[in-house]
């Protein structure tokens, strides 16, 4: 389908797009209010569809200040093992997830990943997934291993699907602020899990359970009614805006119009193949170009996955109680909220996500470390501060705003390698490789604070800023090969790299 020049204008003019020589002609304030109404349904069943995956995923911080390692039979080199597992079973099958995904469309396969990441069991105890975990009390460290391991193989895929279902619902333009939306579902349970784990684990005793265990039972069984509902109401494809049960959100005319303003924005969208070409794969899985966005998504999540595993039980450290801590924690997930938000909103308005994920690690970097005023590395600040103070307020405050500018600047990343990608198969296995980066993370951060290194963890600290600052360059070189790639293109008369 070739691309026509489009203008969209005022109220009383039109933009226009051609179907078997008919014009199809809407209003600007018609388009928005269609706008509004796909952020209304497919944002909301994304974001709700993240927001179960984090809580399943990231609750075993909240259980561990109600004695999970002592109850279960693991130690901290065990429990470190399981979060690398979990990660591992992501990044395992994150490429084959997307194969499927272009295969029977984001519906279908976002919905039954929901549900299924809760209904495998692999021992006689019943439950599913998630909720399984409540019943490794007692039982050591191979059932503790196996739910986590079996939960990061069925969470594989649903990022960089949700991603994909975004690029393919909006134009260009739109996209970073959508992302940033998306993982507002992920930030969401990270602010609320630790409020809600705070109620949960008081109910210790009841049925004479932990309080842990009915975390882990009660958040499942939430997630398995968020997948049966993202199913039966997610609709299937702009081309085809309607539920599997066949339920029509948007009339013919706002089908056609929902369809055209994708493929006059991109018309690489309008391909009706139901698989990834090989070439596809290799343009994408040999792209040059992605690497700084690789090594910086590696390098900046690594300590975010460390925070959010540990931020409970550091606050303990801090002399705070061991329930009130989950609570505490939740301040900087808040914060996150809108730092999340703000980043994506700029970048679409300012048409640049490069400096504002460099700005975003900067900000990272400058609470884990910074200079003294004559210029050498005479003391560490911020979370190194965090370390050797005796002040129990303001080592909560550094981690807060350490947790609050974690990863702001992460959905921003993905957008930018997203919109630099040439077609719509790319484009999957792509946010496949950049959700496979952050998982990888995941395994880098879990190892981050080791027992031997306790209370205090120097070494951990110390990496940890080694990272941030490996990440801020990779963000930098970024910014700098697509300026480089620009100004050659322009000279050939080519298309422009997005920076």
């Amino acid at each position: 389908m070739a691309e026509k020049q489009v203008n969209i204008l005022t109220e009383s003019q039109a933009s226009h797009s051609d179907d078997d020589n008919q014009d199809l002609i809407w209003l600007d304030a018609e388009e928005k209010a269609l706008v509004r109404k796909i952020d209304l349904i497919v944002m909301s069943l994304l974001m709700l569809g993240f927001f179960a995956l984090q809580l399943d995923r990231g609750n075993i911080g909240n259980a561990l200040t109600d004695f999970l390692l002592r109850e279960v039979g693991i130690t901290q080199y065990q429990f470190n093992t399981g979060q690398l597992l979990l990660s591992a079973g992501i990044v395992l099958l994150e490429i084959p997830s997307n194969l499927i995904l272009f295969k029977i469309g984001p519906a279908l396969w976002i919905g039954s990943q929901i549900v299924t990441w809760q209904d495998m069991n692999p021992n006689p105890t019943p439950g599913l997934v998630a909720t399984l975990q409540a019943f490794i009390k007692g039982k050591g460290v191979g059932p503790y291993l196996a739910t986590r391991l079996l939960l990061g193989l069925c969470e594989a895929g649903f990022i960089p699907a949700g991603l994909y279902a975004i690029t393919r619902w909006y134009k260009r333009d739109e996209t970073t602020k959508r992302f940033s939306w998306f993982f507002i579902g992920n930030m969401f349970a990270v602010a609320c899990s630790g409020l809600v784990a705070y109620g949960i684990l008081h109910m210790r005793g009841v049925c004479d359970l932990s309080g842990w265990q009915w975390l882990f039972l009660i958040e499942g069984m939430f997630t398995v009614i968020v997948g049966f509902a993202f199913i039966s109401l997610f609709p299937k494809a702009p081309g085809n805006p309607v539920s599997v049960f066949g339920y029509r959100y948007f009339n013919e005319r706002e089908s056609q119009i929902l369809l055209r303003r994708v493929l006059l924005d991109d018309p690489s969208k309008a391909q009706t193949q139901q698989h990834i070409s090989g070439a596809e794969i290799k343009a994408a899985v040999t792209n040059w170009k992605l690497i700084p966005h690789v090594i910086l998504t590696l390098c900046a999540l690594a300590p975010s996955s460390t925070l959010f595993s540990y931020a409970p039980t550091l606050v303990v450290s801090f002399g705070y109680d061991r329930l009130t801590s989950n609570a505490m924690v939740s301040i900087g997930a808040w914060i996150l909220l809108a730092t999340n938000i703000s980043w994506g909103i700029v970048a679409d308005r300012w048409g640049r996500r490069g400096p504002l994920v460099a700005f975003g690690l900067l900000l990272l970097w400058g609470f884990t470390a910074c200079f003294s005023h004559c210029g050498n590395l005479s003391r560490i600040l911020g979370n190194q501060l965090l370390v050797e103070s005796s002040n129990p307020k303001l080592r909560f405050a550094l981690l807060t705003l350490s947790i609050a500018f974690g990863s702001n600047w992460h959905p921003v990343n993905g957008s930018w390698m997203a919109l630099n990608c040439k077609s719509a198969g790319e484009r999957s296995i792509t946010m496949a490789i950049f959700i496979m980066a952050a998982n990888t993370s995941g395994i880098i951060g879990s190892q981050l604070f080791q027992p031997t290194d306790a209370p205090l963890y120097k070494k951990g600290w110390t990496v940890i800023l080694a990272l941030e600052t490996v990440a801020l360059v990779m963000a930098v070189v970024a910014i700098l090969q697509y300026y480089v790639l620009n100004r050659r293109q322009s000279r050939k008369g080519d298309g422009m790299y997005k920076h």
